[in-house]
């Protein structure tokens, strides 16, 4: 779980379960989700493609391709994107996630991904 930076220009000081941006041109979304994972939170690991979906919550309509990576190093979160972050159980995530000023997309794909089993 992380808190969005007060300086973003979207969804600024919103919880979110993901990292992540925009897929570069001749890039796969493997591609992208690690390149994410290591530019926001400081970490090299290999990701995993769970599914993609198109969310039409949030700003505006937007595909999301989202992926699960085994972390075991520290994290070393950029502050110009992560304000705050630490680990919370799969009970805990969903208690919080519509208590919270949350992130439309990554309270979507969590629900996704909890649905598919892949979270438990």
């Amino acid at each position: 779980m992380l808190r969005r930076s007060e300086t973003l220009s979207q969804f600024p000081g919103y919880y979110d379960v993901m990292v992540g941006g925009a897929v570069d041109v001749g890039e796969s979304y493997e591609e992208a989700a690690a390149r994410e994972l290591s530019e926001e939170l400081g970490v090299r690991v290999p990701v995993r493609f769970m599914f993609k979906f198109l969310c039409r919550e949030g700003i505006s309509p937007v595909w999301f391709g989202v992926h699960e990576a085994v972390v075991t190093e520290p994290l070393v979160p950029d502050p110009g994107e992560i304000a705050w972050q630490d680990w919370l159980t799969e009970a805990e995530l969903c208690e919080v996630v519509d208590q919270w000023l949350f992130v439309p997309g990554g309270r979507e794909a969590l629900r996704r991904y909890l649905q598919s089993g892949s979270g438990s």
